[in-house]
């Protein structure tokens, strides 16, 4: 908006310059005046990047006509004095069921989640037909060796090439972005080619570890409401209130009141 705001104003003293010019010398003194205006104006224009525009809504795609038990929690790790300890718990996630699980930074929640991803957590199951979706913060499930175009291309083959790019373009993966490497991209550019493969996966349990690190602050809203009308399970890792505070929670789990 200012942006637009400085362009009129000073395309406006530009052309009142160029009038100016043709009159008499006091007037081009103005004429002069006016066109150092206007260069001090365009010198103010903040450079937008694509990548700092707003990504377009989406969502997640979910099965249907699926119903149980999809995740157990009995038993869980946590740190007491240093040391860990198994402490019994009673949750269990069904279909359409958001948790919040919360710790401090040395409690293991990465490890734990890690655990939980690959169905290796101790106490934990998870029914075995589940598609299970884990955002890390360090993009390690992403192959960086892989072009972004073949990153993405090995969760959803089938899609026609049309379909694949429209997709694409949603998350703002260009043709540029798509045909280098994964490990060449910025960090953003690495947590929107993670988000479009998750709505290639189709995933059937989400797990979220600080999903809001390397965001823009701009798509915060936009992946908040896509997470809240996700209708499958999620377990989701934020320190981040202001984002939290937009997504549909409907259960807890702290574990260092356990």
């Amino acid at each position: 908006m200012k942006n637009e705001r400085l362009k009129k104003e000073a395309q406006a003293k530009i052309d009142q310059a160029n009038t100016f010019a043709h009159k008499w010398w006091k007037l081009r003194l103005v004429a002069k005046k006016m066109r150092e205006s206007a260069a001090e104006m365009k010198d103010e224009m903040v450079d937008v990047r694509r990548e700092d525009t707003p990504i377009k809504n989406f969502e997640i795609p979910f099965q249907e006509n699926v119903w149980g038990d999809i995740l157990k929690l009995n038993r869980v790790w946590v740190v007491i004095d240093n040391e860990l300890v198994m402490k019994d718990v009673d949750k269990v996630l069904r279909k359409d069921t958001h948790m919040l699980l919360s710790a401090p930074n040395w409690m293991w929640k990465t490890t734990f989640l890690e655990k939980l991803a690959k169905n290796e957590a101790e106490g934990c199951e998870i029914a075995e037909w589940v598609n299970i979706w884990y955002y890390r913060q360090d993009f390690s499930n992403l192959d960086f060796e892989n072009t972004v175009y073949d990153e993405l291309r090995k969760y959803w083959p089938g899609l026609t090439e049309q379909d694949f790019r429209k997709q694409a373009a949603r998350f703002q993966l260009d043709w540029e972005v798509m045909k280098s490497l994964v490990w060449d991209i910025s960090e953003g550019q690495k947590w929107l080619v993670a988000f479009c493969a998750l709505v290639f996966q189709k995933p059937w349990l989400l797990i979220l570890d600080e999903p809001t690190n390397h965001i823009n602050f701009r798509h915060l809203p936009i992946i908040a409401e896509a997470l809240t009308e996700f209708k499958w399970p999620m377990i989701l890792v934020s320190h981040v209130n202001e984002f939290v505070w937009q997504i549909r929670i409907d259960d807890y789990l702290d574990l260092d009141k356990l």
